[in-house]
């Protein structure tokens, strides 16, 4: 499982480059603007150059509307910034087919610029209280639109969490159907360390924080420390032992 960690400018990036040893993507977000919110063009460049070379940048381009152009266009600012993860948030599709309308234009736009970059249909576990399209329905967006990879996140930040709106079995079928369709499966939306054991079990890709490593655990008002993420990481390392071990010992 990768560790996504969200840093909410080039200051974090740089505690974020301290712990650069246990993170595996960082991600570039705005969180005053959304919980997918997007930052400046800058911001992703000095982010870049801030963290290790061999660390890839994820990038977020907002909460979007149905405006597939639109998007388009903010998708490949994002990858031309060096991102390599570009990660859409389909808040204004109500319906599968806007969502997939919106992904083709964005995998378009970043692929004729860069192959190798990977982009995220991005949903949202709490799409009933927005109106956007149901959570397991992502991974067939995402497949149907070429895109690399299926997220779910929380829309609303008011202290719920991602398992408060889809429970573990269900974020487990999310992952099989991203799975089967040849896509990575990423989960966040307020993850906690108690959350390991399941998203370790349910064979999560990648998994997204950011409270968690801000002191206090609060996302807004805390900054991310180093040595937070390097506690989050052991314990993610614990669980995939743990993982291990216990499917060896069924097996045998």
């Amino acid at each position: 499982m990768l560790l996504l960690i969200s840093p909410d400018g080039v200051e974090e990036a740089l505690d974020c480059a301290k712990a650069a040893e246990h993170l595996d993507i960082v991600d570039v977000k705005k969180p005053d603007e959304g919980s997918l919110g997007a930052n400046y063009p800058w911001v992703i460049r000095e982010i870049r150059d801030a963290i290790p070379a061999d660390r890839p940048v994820s990038a977020t381009v907002g909460d979007v509307p149905y405006k597939p152009g639109t998007v388009a266009q903010a998708a490949l600012g994002a990858v031309v910034s060096g991102a390599t993860y570009i990660k859409v948030g389909l808040y204004g599709c109500t319906t599968p087919e806007q969502a997939v309308d919106v992904m083709r234009g964005v995998v378009r736009a970043v692929k004729d610029h860069r192959p190798d970059a990977l982009v995220v249909a991005s949903g949202y576990a709490d799409a009933h209280r927005i109106g956007s399209v149901n959570p397991l329905a992502l991974p067939d967006i995402a497949a149907r639109s070429g895109s690399d990879a299926a997220m779910l996140d929380t829309a609303v930040k008011d202290g719920t969490r991602l398992f408060d709106h889809v429970p573990p079995e269900v974020c487990g079928e999310f992952v099989l159907r991203a799975h089967r369709a040849g896509l990575l499966a990423a989960l966040a939306g307020s993850v906690r360390v108690g959350d390991l054991g399941a998203l370790t079990r349910i064979g999560t890709d990648i998994v997204g924080v950011r409270g968690a490593v801000c002191e206090g655990g609060d996302r807004n008002a805390g900054r991310i420390k180093p040595q937070l993420i390097a506690a989050f990481r052991a314990e993610m390392d614990r669980h995939a032992r743990d993982h291990h071990t216990a499917a060896v010992t069924a097996a045998g």
